[in-house]
């Protein structure tokens, strides 16, 4: 099944990526039995996944998961977990298997463990992780004013439990060490402004300031539109 045509630069954009991260998923699975796609929340991604859902692949091999999760019920208006549901989990792709950053546990600390393990039992290295990026410069669950921020960036843990004053429920994140555990990143923006902390960050190395500083280190294909 094709996308359709569109003179809209950020559904351009989304189709775009949508064949890039497609075609990645195919080529791994001509080598392996199963392979993991990684994904972020936010408003940016809802068209990329919509295009993503129509591509025809072998999607019962396909592993999905967040790059960072809401600790909220998984009906909740801001759950990744239903937003990833509603666009991704639908059309061709409702035959992948969607593996969930949340469990029963009142808080992330609490549940982090359990979700830690079942991760690390998939396929690793993923195929493709996509990124997103805050205008404070954080990704996944990874802020600036975060206690968490330095067991985010240096850990060799999966995830970690996140708070930060400047979002207002608690997070649990991937972590950089676990996102970096894949053969393909793109970091998908949209608009002026983040292209100008993008800039911002490539001009410093201060990963504390901008979290996002901590995967330039290594190949990023950036996907961005006006």
């Amino acid at each position: 099944m094709k996308t359709t045509e569109t003179n809209d630069p950020r559904t351009r954009l989304a189709q775009d990526l949508a064949i890039s991260v497609a075609g990645a998923l195919r080529e791994d699975l001509e080598q392996q039995e199963r392979v993991i796609l990684v994904l972020s929340g936010g408003s940016t991604p809802k068209p990329f996944m919509q295009a993503l859902s129509v591509l025809e692949l072998d999607w019962s091999r396909v592993d999905i998961t967040l790059a960072d999760e809401r600790w909220v019920p998984t009906d909740h208006d801001d759950s990744n977990d239903r937003f990833v549901r509603t666009n991704m989990m639908i059309n061709a792709a409702a035959n992948a298997r969607f593996h969930p950053l949340v469990n029963d546990e009142q808080t992330p600390e609490a549940g982090a463990g359990e979700v830690g393990e079942r991760l690390a039992g998939l396929a690793w290295p993923a195929s493709v992780v996509v990124l997103g990026m805050g205008g404070d410069g954080h990704t996944a669950s990874l802020f600036p004013d975060s206690e968490q921020l330095n067991d985010g960036l240096e850990s060799e843990a999966v995830v970690i439990a996140a708070r930060a004053p400047s979002v207002g429920q608690p997070r649990i994140s991937l972590t950089r060490d676990r996102l970096m555990q894949s053969r393909r990143r793109y970091l998908h923006l949209n608009g002026a402004d983040k292209k100008s902390v993008l800039a911002q960050a490539m001009a410093g190395s201060d990963r504390q300031e901008l979290p996002i500083r901590a995967f330039l280190d290594a190949p990023l294909a950036l996907y961005w539109a006006p």
